[in-house]
């Protein structure tokens, strides 16, 4: 394991002038021990939508801070929904790359399965978190509400967001609230499928992400 993230906070790493993070985690012109960070998430966290990859919130993120950035996260992808077609086992992934960091912002695909996997649903909760923070116990994690992209709000929408707040907790996770609210419903910030943010999209939540992550002290 690298040194921990808050070590290198200490050190003034992050903060430091660094001109790129690659999205294959390759970290491009950022020194060998700079600090990983590891997204886990769906299509919001891939930046499908986005007219590049660079303009991801992730990478945004990852880049203005030094962060060498690792994202396996995949479209459609929920704690349950399309596990098992898309053969994803993205918390594995993560534990493999030894994280400093690691954010977690799953939810919103499960909204859809929820009338037949509540169950399911809550149980990979408990798992996944649970797994990410027994293999990695030297790494900081964050657990970020669902996203979430439309004025309506299902009622599955709000339960899954507490169950993920709950099990959170469980893990002594930071929880970043709010974040189903940060786009949906709001004029001009989705791609022409309606589903997915464009770029102005993805601008909004890199801006409430940086300013919620800052405010744990990343």
């Amino acid at each position: 394991m690298r040194r921990t993230l808050a070590a290198m906070l200490a050190g003034g790493l992050v903060a430091a002038a660094l001109t790129a993070c690659c999205p294959d985690g390759s970290g491009g012109d950022l020194p060998p021990d700079a600090p990983i960070a590891a997204f886990y998430g769906d299509s919001y966290t891939l930046g499908t939508g986005a007219s590049d990859p660079s303009l991801r919130w992730s990478t945004r993120i990852a880049v203005s801070r030094g962060w060498r950035e690792v994202n396996p996260s995949r479209n459609g992808l929920g704690f349950v929904n399309n596990r098992e077609s898309l053969r994803a086992d993205l918390p594995g992934q993560i534990i493999d790359a030894e994280p400093d960091l690691v954010i977690v912002t799953m939810g919103l695909n499960d909204v859809f399965s929820y009338d037949t996997a509540a169950a399911g649903i809550h149980r990979q909760i408990e798992r996944d978190l649970t797994r990410l923070s027994d293999a990695l116990p030297d790494a900081r994690i964050v657990v970020v509400e669902p996203f979430w992209y439309t004025e309506a709000r299902p009622d599955a929408l709000e339960t899954i967001i507490d169950w993920v707040e709950e099990e959170a907790a469980d893990i002594g996770a930071d929880h970043i609230a709010g974040a189903s609210r940060w786009i949906g419903g709001r004029d001009g910030l989705m791609a022409p499928d309606d589903q997915h943010p464009n770029d102005e999209g993805y601008a909004v939540i890199t801006e409430k992400m940086d300013a919620a992550l800052a405010s744990l002290g990343l």
